[in-house]
């Protein structure tokens, strides 16, 4: 990463030109000296006429020119009556307006400040000022001026601004206390310090390796990490063995913690099945509401249209279609219930089915919403429908990230969506939370058809929610299990089902969708990779290797894994020619043209599509071109199809090159051609739902390169994805 020298800049504040009360960002103009600066940077509650000292940077930006970016600011109290009264004349306290702060100041001098911080009772004694507006004076100083303190007491340890702001919306002016009293509060999801960074802390603040608050702050690390892992609790025993290794102490002395944490309702337990589960508290809310929810769904079912094979019947005249047993039920299961599953792999026709539904839902007069998990899934089933389909975040309105970092929506119990169905594809990829987030938004009375493949992967984020409620066994469930004739021409559908099947699938084909190339070792299979992407596959098919292709690993590291692959990829298909400004941030070295991805959830970044509308939010997964790098700005943009979003360098870490993804990030999204490396032996890694996973996201080409043993490995390791989960039973309990 790029480093430079910090520059100090004092000076008083001329004007706020623009601030942001929910991210604290804020543009002003200072008086520093004969000259006038324009300083951006975070900072809450700042008012003209006051001195700050500032810590950062010169940057010019492209449309306002010279600007100084504060990391650090730090106010300084005007010292003399003169700058005193410019600072409370100018509004910086609510209630205290030009003539009042002349009153006040001509009363107390250079003391005045004093007075309002130590003895505010003595205001009274200034005309116009009862006892009561005395306190509301005191109330507010003390608002203003502790935003000042949080944020020079957090600089001592290196935190920064923006971090800061976050840390005084939580606690206020009590931030400090709340960090003496226990550092680890800080290591949330919406402040965002590490556990290491509040163990560095808490040292410096003097407490004990074994003391109560570190104990807590390891339970509760431990879980919020292996939520980010996809699980929505762990079992007591789990938990107490991890955590005690990583603070280095007796599972035992983790019990005084753990009854501590519940009984301050930072962590909730369940017993399921005779075994002690722990939660944090989000993560079991979002279950048990999803579960009751549901039950709700089920016990008041939709009316049942009388013959709702008729209606089948003047579908398939309507459309010269024939549709199969399965299918049929599957229609006539979403005519008839308030709540169903749709599950089928490739060329099963659940497109189909799903288009069939859609067209007896609106016949009989329901508003029907589509949603997916991802950008690219809910444009492919908007084309594969005819109809709009939207993610599942702008279906539900997404607003900036809430307090606790969790996506807000403006849909939900108290403003439902205006839909009398709603559809959601691609029903492996969605995580417990957002399905809760859904839910709460559906009307009561509202159809709900889910449609996935529980044989892919399961979601990035905590839950494994088709899988669920497949096994709860309250929900009707239809699984497509034909391939049909057309379908199964293609031999990435056939060889699709013989892996999930546990069959080898058929790597002999030289004339057909699907091919193998034997190399024996990583090297080759590596350079024959960039070679397939950067020339081969252009020149056979006219396929673009950033928009058409994607190379797809099981693993990040190691000579085929994403990170060396992206490197790779990078130097042949967008080399540095001089004309592209680049970027080094971290490992990664981005260049104009890049092809990156975003690598979590960011509900706050705002977005401009091409038609001028703007938006916000950028998800895990979404892939796009970076089309411009502003060094001077310190920003850069990337385009996601019809919509661009802005990045400062300090966000960096949110993108990686996506010249080549893991299977897991590749969920939800289709290509024309994707290229898959298998070689070595990463018996972790090498399991059967992946690479069915890492197939089906091909739509008219795949090309395996590597070791036919890898591949046979693969399939034949039938591990599942473990995920500790207590929806399917919090379900039956409720339902039943």
């Amino acid at each position: 990463m790029e480093k430079r020298q910090a520059e100090i800049l004092e000076g008083s504040v001329e004007e706020i030109v623009f601030h942001n009360e929910d991210t604290g960002f804020t543009v002003l103009e200072l008086a520093a000296g004969d000259a006038l600066v324009t300083v951006v940077g975070e900072a809450m509650g700042i008012q003209p006429g006051e001195e700050l000292r500032l810590t950062g940077n010169y940057v010019t930006h492209p449309t306002y020119g010279t600007q100084f970016k504060a990391a650090i600011v730090e106010r300084t109290v005007p010292a003399t009556a003169s700058a005193i009264y410019k600072y409370l004349a100018g509004g910086a306290i609510r209630g205290i307006g030009s003539a009042l702060a002349r009153r006040i100041v001509d009363a107390f001098g250079d003391e005045t400040l004093d007075v309002l911080e130590r003895e505010p009772q003595r205001l009274a004694q200034v005309r116009g000022v009862s006892a009561r507006k005395a306190q509301e004076i005191a109330e507010e100083y003390a608002r203003i001026f502790g935003i000042r303190a949080v944020m020079l007491f957090l600089s001592k340890y290196g935190i920064d601004a923006a971090t800061s702001i976050r840390v005084w919306k939580r606690w206020g002016t009590y931030a400090p206390n709340e960090i003496e009293k226990n550092p680890y509060c800080l290591c949330t999801r919406e402040i965002g310090i590490t556990f290491e960074k509040a163990d560095e802390i808490a040292a410096a603040l003097g407490f004990a390796p074994d003391s109560l608050e570190r104990m807590g702050g390891g339970v509760l690390h431990v879980l919020r990490h292996n939520t980010g892992n996809g699980h929505c609790c762990l079992p007591y025993e789990k938990l107490a063995k991890v955590a005690a290794r990583l603070l280095e102490v007796e599972p035992e002395r983790l019990d005084d913690a753990l009854t501590d944490l519940a009984e301050r309702e930072e962590l909730i337990s369940d017993t399921v099945d005779g075994e002690l589960y722990l939660y944090l508290p989000e993560m079991y809310e979002a279950e048990t509401y999803c579960a009751g929810r549901l039950a709700a769904a089920l016990s008041t079912q939709a009316p049942e249209i009388a013959d709702y094979a008729a209606a089948i019947d003047g579908l398939e005249q309507r459309l010269d279609i024939c549709y199969a047993r399965l299918q049929r039920r599957a229609i006539g299961a979403a005519l008839s219930q308030n709540v169903v599953i749709l599950t089928g792999g490739p060329g099963t026709g659940k497109t189909t089915t799903l288009c069939g539904m859609i067209e007896l839902l609106e016949q009989q007069g329901l508003k029907v919403g589509l949603a997916a998990p991802t950008g690219r899934a809910a444009k492919r089933m908007a084309e594969l429908t005819g109809r709009e389909a939207k993610t599942i975040h702008r279906l539900l309105e997404v607003d900036f990230g809430d307090e606790n970092g969790r996506a807000k929506f403006r849909r939900n119990v108290r403003n439902p969506l205006p839909y009398d169905a709603v559809i959601v594809d691609e029903m492996s990829m969605v995580d417990v939370e957002i399905f809760a987030s859904l839910l709460q938004a559906l009307r009561l009375g509202s159809r709900l058809i889910l449609v996935g493949d529980p044989d892919q992967l399961p979601s990035v984020g905590a839950g494994n929610v088709l899988r669920d409620l497949i096994d709860s066994d309250v929900i009707t469930v239809v699984h497509l299990t034909e391939v049909f004739r057309q379908a199964a021409q293609s031999l990435i559908v056939t060889n699709a089902h013989s892996i999930v099947g546990g069959e080898l699938p058929n790597l002999s084909v030289r004339d057909n969708d699907f091919f193998f190339l034997q190399k024996s070792s990583p090297e080759a299979a590596v350079a024959t990779v960039v070679d397939l992407c950067a020339r081969r596959l252009p020149a056979s098919y006219g396929y673009s290797p950033t928009r058409d292709i994607q190379v797809i690993s099981p693993t990040r590291i190691g000579s085929a894994g994403t990170v060396e692959l992206c490197r790779r990829l990078q130097e042949v298909l967008n080399p540095q020619d001089g004309a592209k400004t680049e970027y080094k941030f971290g490992q990664n070295l981005f260049r104009e043209g890049d092809k990156v991805m975003q690598v979590r959830n960011n509900y706050d970044i705002i977005y401009t599509r091409d038609d001028g509308e703007q938006g916000v939010g950028v998800y895990n997964g979404d892939i796009g071109i970076i089309e411009m790098i502003d060094r001077p700005t310190r920003s850069l943009h990337v385009r996601y199809d019809d919509r661009v979003a802005e990045y400062t360098f300090d966000m960096l870490e949110q993108l990686e090159l996506a010249y080549a993804v893991t299977v897991h990030k590749s969920q939800g999204s289709e290509f024309d051609a994707v290229i898959l490396p298998i070689t070595g032996s990463r018996s972790k890694l090498f399991y059967r739902n992946l690479l069915y996973t890492a197939v089906t996201r091909a739509k008219k080409l795949l090309i395996i390169v590597g070791q036919a043993a890898a591949v046979e490995q693969m399939v034949q390791n039938d591990r599942k994805t473990l995920r500790y989960t207590n929806l399917a039973r919090f379900l039956q309990e409720a339902v039943l």
